[in-house]
């Protein structure tokens, strides 16, 4: 018995999708597009962290240990099929870390048809 020939190499699976070419809905400064979301990161950003989280389907606490938002990011960007990488999930969530929550939630809240833009 013989073991058949490769003659192409397996494609690197995606999670999800294969296909990443998705953006996400709003930009990371645009809070003004859902006031409830902006509001809440202003005055209560611990909270907005654990409502994403917890909307998101994951448990509350996890945005609110280290690297917890860059994984929940980062699942989130590959559940979607949103473009970027591991390395930009980290150092948008290290030093736009607000924002990026904001724009997490957005996302969220967009894709279970909460809010529309």
């Amino acid at each position: 018995m013989s073991n058949p020939v490769v003659t192409q190499q397996p494609g690197a699976g995606g999670y999800g999708t294969n296909v990443q070419t998705g953006v996400w809905s709003t930009g990371l400064c645009s809070c003004c597009s859902d006031l409830l979301i902006c509001a809440l990161g202003c005055f209560c950003p611990t909270a907005l962290s654990c409502y994403t989280a917890h909307k998101y389907g994951e448990h509350c606490c996890l945005g609110c240990v280290p690297g917890g938002t860059a994984a929940m990011r980062t699942h989130m960007r590959l559940t979607y099929g949103i473009e970027g990488t591991i390395c930009n999930d980290a150092l948008m969530t290290t030093f736009c870390g607000l924002c990026e929550v904001c724009r997490m939630a957005r996302e969220i809240r967009f894709r279970n048809g909460e809010i529309s833009l």
